[in-house]
């Protein structure tokens, strides 16, 4: 979990300057490459997700892009090297130096 002011939650999903209101969340999904990344983002736009954010390289190293479910509800699609995925997909992050 990380938590953002709304501020930076919406420039973050391409949207600067947006009204996300009280209770704004994103709901990520991560994955182990960029290409799985663009195959998810493709995926939910096929099924009638919106673009917020196209897929790009982005400051922290990782690779990341927003869409919106046909509810509204936005989603990020990632790919954070400094995260290793398990074999199942799972996440553990690592220790605090």
């Amino acid at each position: 979990m990380a938590l953002f002011g709304r501020g930076d939650l919406a420039a973050d999903q391409g949207r600067p300057g947006a009204a996300l209101g009280t209770g704004a969340v994103t709901l990520a999904q991560n994955f182990a490459t960029r290409a799985e990344v663009d195959a998810a983002f493709a995926a939910a736009l096929a099924a009638g997700g919106r673009t917020l954010k196209v897929p790009e390289q982005v400051l922290w190293g990782g690779y990341s892009g927003y869409w919106a479910d046909p509810d509204g509800h936005v989603w990020e699609v990632a790919m954070n090297p400094l995260w290793p995925l398990g074999p199942d997909g799972s996440l553990t992050l690592p220790a605090a130096p």
